[in-house]
């Protein structure tokens, strides 16, 4: 199959739903491979695959949770085992856990830092390993948040990890320069998906929210599916070390209410 990606396999974590899944058809219909990873919801995985071959791609599915360092290689190994390469690489599984910064469990705290830093942390290491050790170029891709660089009271662990992603990318863009891998990350704004839920329903704060964006809409995943698609492709590879905001305007523009 013919397209931007053609032949090349992408892994990417929290594909069963919202940005991930959005990439993943993105990526198929434009001739990759992808390992669609999810943790608990098969259903919705199964899904993404069915959709990314209908896109013109081929995928696999691989139940790994990002949190645990075992799985994470798995997820790797599988891409190599079943599909002989892992190209590129989409840090996208995130969660976030709403509560005032002196509510904050080490339960809670725990649980948004693993999947959001620790689990990409070690997931690209697992990656790394295998090109270095193949002497290939690859590409990493970083969905992060608006919040890596914009506060969001009653989300201070939230903002820890994407702040922490930030960091980890502009570190790893001059380690990894020397091997051909590129890393970058993508930073949403408010995208219409299953995590802005709540948000959506609630109509005086999305009317509030909708008010400090200068587009004066959500965005929608395919709109960062598109930007993922440049860094992963060709037109990209001199592209590494930056933060590419997707949000309308937000971080411009934002003030608390």
């Amino acid at each position: 199959m013919s397209g931007r990606l053609a032949g090349k396999v992408a892994i990417v974590t929290g594909s069963g739903s919202g940005i991930g899944q959005a990439i993943a058809i993105r990526f198929a219909s434009e001739g990759a491979t992808v390992v669609v990873d999810y943790r608990n919801n098969i259903d919705q995985a199964q899904a993404t695959v069915s959709k990314a071959e209908a896109a013109g791609g081929k995928a696999i599915l691989v139940k790994a949770d990002v949190s645990n360092l075992a799985d994470t290689q798995n997820l790797v190994d599988q891409a190599y085992t079943q599909l002989g390469r892992g190209d590129i690489l989409v840090n996208n599984a995130g969660i976030e856990k709403e509560a005032a910064f002196w509510d904050v469990t080490e339960a809670d705290y725990d649980a948004v830092l693993n999947v959001n830093l620790k689990g990409a942390f070690f997931l690209t290491q697992a990656f790394v390993r295998r090109l270095r050790d193949a002497k290939l170029p690859g590409r990493i891709i970083n969905i992060s948040s608006v919040h890596e660089d914009m506060v969001f009271p009653n989300f201070a662990t939230y903002c820890a990890s994407k702040g922490g992603i930030r960091m980890l990318m502009r570190d790893l863009s001059v380690e990894l320069g020397p091997l051909n891998i590129t890393v970058n990350n993508i930073a949403p704004g408010a995208i219409a998906t299953p995590i802005n839920t709540k948000l959506m329903e609630d109509k005086p704060k999305l009317d509030a929210l909708l008010a400090n964006i200068p587009l004066g809409r959500m965005g929608t995943p395919e709109e960062v599916a598109g930007l993922a698609l440049f860094l992963a492709s060709d037109d990209a590879a001199y592209v590494t070390g930056s933060t590419y905001f997707v949000d309308g305007g937000l971080i411009r523009n934002y003030h608390e209410q």
